[in-house]
């Protein structure tokens, strides 16, 4: 399924029914009087989160979405029928933004969280509405109020636990890979990952959701290869594992490329909690990782942990140091996964 995490959308809610005007008319009664029914509410048109989608790529099929309209009221006091509501379907995470793109209406985070984006017309009053006791036969009713239109913009915002970054080939889908069950695609070029991805991670018993963000390269902020459009994605994270590859040059003018990027993004990714480690470690000798690992300390102020996705070595370490900031994070509220007990007659 392709990843889609911007749409334009489209929406209008239903107008009310219109009010009736009626009278009673049965034999032998000759002052019925007026029995005209109210018109019925226009649909609204709602934005659900639900479980069970990561991207928005219904959207690029149907971008116009219509709420029914209420039924007009009908005689014998009978009130319209109310128009049914259109729901909008998105991810957990969505943001929802007016037609500029600046100003944000919703923001859904939680499975099952609603917002009504726009309201049915009410319905009008039927003439039973307006009879009184000085005006017994009013032969006239409300029209039902039209509906809202709106054009909404749709901005994906995964939810993440932690999110890797670091330049192409700095070995982030092969980490990923290592300590999930994800499946991202893996080769020997650059930008083999197009659209970010998730797993889950189990560390001693307990888990958090791991994002692999695509590569960012220098004057990625100003459109350079894939740009910073899906560092929009890490935002959320509560921490960051920034991988540098130890055998593409410099570590320590590595690491500086890609931390000016998320300075130059902005919305405080420059401030997240960081680890860095320096990746590959299995394809370096030991005079190799020394240097690197003093380029690195020297320009991040940090000491780097050392990993290879492939052997395994240093993964757990970083896995752990990532969850050690989660639970903070969370308050240290994070459940241990239960363990089965053992079967025993």
């Amino acid at each position: 399924m392709k990843f889609l995490d911007e749409a334009k959308v489209y929406i209008r809610s239903g107008d009310g029914g219109n009010g009736c005007v009626s009278f009673r008319r049965e034999k032998f009664i000759e002052f019925g009087g007026p029995n005209g029914g109210d018109g019925g509410k226009g649909g609204d048109v709602i934005a659900e989160a639900v479980e069970g989608l990561n991207t928005l790529i219904d959207y690029r099929y149907q971008q116009h979405f219509f709420a029914k309209n209420g039924g007009a009221g009908m005689g014998k006091d009978r009130h319209g029928k109310n128009g049914s509501d259109a729901v909008l379907k998105v991810p957990v995470g969505t943001q929802i933004y007016e037609e500029d793109g600046e100003t944000l209406v919703a923001d859904l985070t939680e499975p099952g969280q609603r917002m009504a984006l726009l309201r049915g017309g009410n319905g009008g009053f039927g003439n039973a509405h307006f009879k009184t006791s000085t005006n017994r036969a009013p032969r006239y009713a409300n029209p039902g109020q039209p509906g809202e239109e709106q054009t909404i913009r749709l901005r994906l915002k995964l939810i993440a636990d932690a999110g890797i970054v670091g330049l192409p080939n700095a070995g982030k889908s092969t980490f990923l890979a290592a300590v999930s069950s994800a499946k991202p695609k893996i080769a020997d070029y650059p930008f083999t990952t197009l659209t970010p991805q998730l797993g889950v991670v189990d560390v001693d018993g307990r888990e958090f959701v791991l994002a692999d963000i695509p590569g960012l390269i220098e004057g990625a902020h100003e459109g350079v290869g894939l740009g910073d459009r899906f560092l929009g994605h890490v935002e959320r994270c509560r921490v960051l594992l920034h991988l540098v590859d130890g055998t593409a040059g410099n570590a320590g003018e590595t690491y500086k490329t890609v931390r000016a990027e998320l300075s130059a993004y902005g919305q405080g990714l420059a401030d997240k909690p960081e680890i860095v480690a320096l990746s590959k470690a299995d394809a370096m000798n030991p005079d190799e990782i020394k240097q690197q690992i003093a380029q690195l300390k020297r320009v991040s102020k940090k000491t780097p942990l050392v990993i290879s996705a492939v052997s395994g070595e240093g993964v757990k370490d970083a896995l752990r140091a990532l969850f050690k900031v989660i639970e903070q994070a969370r308050g240290g509220s994070v459940a241990r996964k239960p363990v089965a007990a053992a079967w025993h007659p």
